[in-house]
């Protein structure tokens, strides 16, 4: 049992001290839902907080919101140790993990990206175990698929959203998806083959699956992004350049693909050309402080530095864990 010390006014704890013992107790909920004393402090936490499931929640979602994915995680963890069994809850903490996940790969953390994505599929797994009937988890649970490129999964999730969903724009979403994936032939063994062997470094083994599967579907434009991202990893930016313009004429534009667009272009000299896609990628995703980071390394590429201390700095307003940006400014200052 935890002893807490607090201020007492006439025999009774104050305001602010109720405040700390609730605060220390949701620590413990979130940290070490193991703890012999879980249950009394559930029932000592919902006795002071009756409400705290509505409060917490809304909170949480707003910090997400806001890139405090840090302090949304303790949240829902908190939350999660209080209700254990919410469907609800544990997709949230998912989508807390994602959103923790996504800032790390922004900030090239690969092991912490792993280990974030991990927490995520093991959050979705609880949510549907709490409720495998609800729409809305089956929803995001296949995005977090789709983002992992695992079509197949991603695909089941999609099918069963689309026929219980309530949300039309949603629904229609899902099923443009599905035919998609279906149209294009996305659940190839050789398509996911490649994705994986990129993602763990293993670029030839990637280029040669992709190749052998645009060889009988060449119109697949995320088969042409995955051959580009793949020759850009080993700096062939001449290749990376033909291949994710290719994978451009036959889809529609994204953030990745205009960003990867542009650092091959910047790396071949063609500056301009390069500005452009990176202006392209800010309009869809402003913040997104990847684009910002490469908007500042083509600004000194041309020569101008205080342009490029204005994109770091930008960056950091954003992401202040951003080590690249900081090592930048320092340099730069």
């Amino acid at each position: 049992m935890i002893l807490v010390v607090a201020e007492q006014r006439d025999g009774q704890l104050n305001r602010a001290s109720w405040e700390a013992i609730v605060a220390g107790t949701l620590k413990v909920l979130a940290w070490d839902q193991t703890n012999a004393h879980t249950d009394y402090y559930r029932k000592f936490v919902l006795a002071v907080k009756p409400d705290i499931k509505s409060e917490f929640t809304h909170a949480g979602i707003l910090q997400a919101r806001n890139g405090e994915s840090e302090v949304a995680i303790e949240i829902f963890r908190a939350l999660e140790g209080l209700f254990p069994d919410d469907a609800v809850t544990c997709m949230n903490l998912a989508l807390a993990y994602e959103e923790r996940a996504r800032q790390m790969e922004k900030l090239e953390r690969t092991d912490q990206v792993d280990e974030f994505q991990a927490l995520a599929f093991e959050a979705y797994k609880a949510a549907l175990a709490a409720d495998p009937t609800e729409p809305t988890i089956h929803y995001n649970v296949a995005y977090f698929y789709l983002h992992q490129r695992s079509f197949e999964k991603a695909r089941e999730h999609l099918k069963f959203f689309a026929k219980s969903g309530a949300d039309e724009k949603r629904v229609r979403e899902a099923k443009r998806i599905v035919r998609e994936i279906d149209e294009q032939g996305l659940m190839d063994g050789l398509f996911q083959k490649a994705f994986d062997s990129i993602r763990m470094g293993k670029e030839e083994e990637g280029i040669a699956a992709i190749t052998s599967f645009l060889s009988s579907r060449p119109g697949v434009p995320n088969a042409w992004f995955l051959l580009g991202w793949a020759h850009r990893r080993l700096a062939r930016y001449a290749e990376g350049r033909d291949a994710f313009m290719k994978a451009l004429d036959l889809g529609s534009p994204h953030t990745d693909l205009l960003n990867e667009m542009a650092i091959c272009l910047m790396e071949l000299g063609e500056l301009a050309e390069s500005r452009t896609r990176l202006g392209e990628a800010l309009a869809l995703e402003p913040e997104n402080t990847k684009v910002i980071s490469n908007l500042g390394i083509l600004a000194l590429k041309r020569g101008d530095k205080e342009e490029a201390l204005g994109f770091f700095r930008t960056v950091l307003e954003i992401e202040p864990e951003d080590h690249i940006a900081a090592r930048f400014i320092e340099d730069l200052s």
